[in-house]
């Protein structure tokens, strides 16, 4: 589980910590104009409060190596910069119920990455680096935005009801000049029956919205025939057990599962290997709020 499976780059060094951290904007302004990053030798006012986000750097430094996932500084800076505009945007709308840096660095970032190794695999079996990811449920743009700061090559959909939450990723793209990233806002049951969507992903995942079967049910009708569902639970064996006919009933087989304890906590994280081995029935998703009040069971 989590190998050797990604990307090599040029290893951080502790030169490029002090580097990034001097290079971090230390001013990040979220308004209805959209978003500014201001720059640390720039002139003017600092509103009370700001955030730079310098905590997250040595978190990330010290344990992403313990799941095989490199950054480079530049990386590392972008997440630092997205960390400051989710805390202060969590000021004034609920993103997350975790905002310090240590907890976003760890139950955010980390988390996400451990899809990485993952995908790598997907890559070499497929042969492209250019494959397309869903992520159902988004929120604050956990895990599909991390992908794509550290693997730029994805071509990312961050799928979510709330357009808020949507209008806030597409600042954070802005400011990371980050391209090759949809936004789509929609429920998942009615994106899961747009033909636009419908079957036309690589790769699809989703963090812990719903119980399996019923994030199978949200999932899978975007998996192309051949392509996966990445799974991501706390402790799922129960879980599994109950959606294994749901899986099968929509179009999927699970390939493995992997348990392990998420790097520097006490906290058990499953990655659910879904493979798509047949096309989902029309039927499914079912209609709106019909998946979470009846599990395919």
């Amino acid at each position: 589980m989590l190998n050797d499976n990604y990307r090599k780059r040029k290893p951080i060094t502790k030169a490029d910590i002090k580097r990034l951290r001097d290079s971090l904007p230390k001013r990040v302004d979220i308004g209805s104009e959209g978003t500014k990053v201001t720059p640390k030798n720039e002139e003017g006012p600092k509103p009370e409060n700001a955030e730079d986000a310098s905590g997250v750097a040595p978190v990330l430094e010290e344990h992403l190596p313990e799941i095989c996932v490199p950054l480079s500084a530049e990386e590392i800076r972008s997440f630092q910069v997205y960390a400051s505009m989710l805390r202060e945007k969590n000021k004034v709308m609920n993103l997350t119920a975790v905002d310090d840096d240590n907890g976003i660095a760890m139950k955010h970032f980390i988390d996400s990455l451990t899809l990485c190794p993952y995908i790598r695999e997907e890559e070499a079996k497929t042969g492209r680096n250019d494959l397309t990811l869903a992520d159902i449920g988004t929120g604050a743009g956990f895990p599909g935005l991390p992908l794509k700061i550290s693997m730029p090559e994805l071509q990312v959909t961050l799928m979510d009801s709330l357009a808020k939450r949507l209008g806030f990723l597409s600042e954070v793209c802005t400011a990371l000049s980050l391209e090759g990233v949809n936004m789509v806002h929609t429920r998942a049951e009615d994106g899961g029956k747009d033909k636009k969507y419908r079957e036309s992903f690589d790769i699809v995942t989703a963090r812990a919205v719903a119980a399996l079967p019923v994030l199978a049910e949200y999932c899978l009708p975007f998996v192309k025939v051949g392509g996966v569902f990445l799974a991501m639970k706390g402790h799922a064996e129960d879980e599994i057990k109950s959606a294994t006919k749901a899986i099968a009933l929509l179009g999927g087989t699970i390939e493995k599962t992997d348990t392990f304890r998420l790097p520097g906590t006490d906290m058990d994280r499953s990655i659910i290997v879904v493979r798509k081995i047949r096309p989902t029935p029309a039927r499914f998703p079912r209609k709106a709020g019909l998946p979470a009040k009846e599990p395919l069971s």
